[in-house]
């Protein structure tokens, strides 16, 4: 169906038939699309491709309340359960195989201040909000209604606001 590898990955994470299924891959779809088009050489078919990125990107951003800009460097995998109020920055990155539930913030603080930086097999709970000069570490779980504003180690849960570590790799488990 598809011969862009990471559509493929995104793809793999959802059920058969997703666009009749799920609007969140729409939003997935034009955001690969319009990575697709700014990876081509400059020219007039470009300029084309690109317009009509932008006419679709708002037409499914304000269907389906995602918004993924084409900036944003986004691996592969990506899951988005159900949709609504997810906005990322055009400057965050966002590893493989991340899931994103309504309402996820991705963003900086100020009007030009640094973003977030995901890795890998994050897992982000509906309504968390990850903002500024701030870390996730792989395999991370923050839960709903999470603020962080400070770096999560690897494989942590956090939740509250702010963020709060509530399990770490690294501790045991209580009897």
């Amino acid at each position: 169906m598809t011969r862009d590898p990471d559509f493929k990955a995104d793809l793999a994470r959802y059920p058969p038939r997703p666009f009749l299924r799920e609007q969140s891959i729409w939003a997935i779809w034009v955001y690969r699309f319009g990575r697709r088009v700014r990876s081509r050489k400059p020219g007039l078919l470009r300029s084309a491709l690109v317009k009509f990125h932008a006419v679709i990107f708002r037409i499914v951003e304000t269907i389906t309340g995602i918004s993924l800009p084409a900036e944003t460097q986004i691996g592969p995998g990506l899951r988005i359960y159900h949709f609504g109020n997810i906005f990322i920055h055009p400057d965050a990155v966002i590893g493989r195989n991340c899931t994103l539930r309504p309402g996820v913030t991705i963003g900086n603080v100020g009007t030009e201040g640094p973003v977030p930086v995901v890795e890998d097999d994050v897992d982000f709970g509906a309504y968390a909000q990850v903002l500024g000069n701030v870390h996730v570490g792989r395999g991370a779980k923050l839960g709903a209604m999470t603020v962080v504003l400070s770096d999560v180690p690897a494989d942590a849960a956090v939740f509250g606001n702010p963020a709060r570590i509530l399990r770490r790799p690294d501790m045991t488990k209580a009897d």
